[in-house]
């Protein structure tokens, strides 16, 4: 599996308050940004694989909505993580 406990570790680790900061919006959008990127490697090789396509536009989905939200709440919460995991505005 390519999403193991100490990967999860990791990125919450980086991304949120502790290691076991699982809630906070930048700890999941982070997760959501690794697991889409992995999903993105994948669809290269696999162009047909429509169950995988959906899941990863689920995936861009809810980090969308994250981060509108951390957007409306605190705007240099939301500044930092997008300049901390490159995403585009």
């Amino acid at each position: 599996m390519y999403l193991t406990k100490e990967k999860k570790q990791e990125i919450f680790g980086e991304y949120g308050k502790s290691n076991t900061d699982t809630g906070s919006a930048e700890s999941q959008i982070a997760l959501f940004s690794y697991r889409i990127s992995r999903l993105t490697d994948h669809l290269k090789l696999n162009k047909k694989d429509k169950s995988t396509s959906y899941a990863m536009k689920k995936l861009v989905g809810q980090r969308r909505s994250l981060l509108d939200y951390l957007k409306k709440r605190d705007i240099n919460r939301y500044r930092a993580i997008i300049e901390k995991l490159g995403l585009r505005k």
